[in-house]
């Protein structure tokens, strides 16, 4: 057995909302079931702190605050220090900004601006 150095545990949940928030007024939906999500992976995973990926925020925030998703599919890492990350399940994580635009790109856009005759 090898032994890791990082206590790390990594769960999958498909969390159930709409119980939640229908409890709120129509006008406070998704502010509830962003809370609800929150409370449900602090208790699930036994942590104090969560924090929400911005693909996730995004995915709840979609259809406005009238309308959330019934339930959504998580993937919750918890690490060592006890702080649980939520990201949406089956999305991928941004490429680091240096990776973003690779030169090449740059340098064919300023081609393509200058071939482009002027008026």
């Amino acid at each position: 057995m090898a032994k890791t150095t990082e206590k790390t545990l990594e769960r999958t949940y498909n969390v159930p909302l709409r119980r939640e928030y229908l409890k709120a007024p129509r006008w406070n939906r998704t502010k509830k079931a962003v809370t609800a999500l929150r409370q449900f992976l602090a208790k699930h995973m036994k942590a104090e702190e969560v924090k929400l990926s911005k693909e996730l925020n995004e995915e709840m925030w979609k259809h406005g605050i009238k309308n959330p998703p019934h339930h959504i599919k998580v993937k919750a890492v918890k690490d060592d220090k006890g702080v649980v990350k939520a990201e949406l399940f089956g999305a991928e994580k941004p490429a680091s900004k240096k990776e973003k635009k690779a030169p090449a790109e740059k340098e064919s856009k300023k081609a393509a601006k200058e071939e482009a005759p002027q008026v």
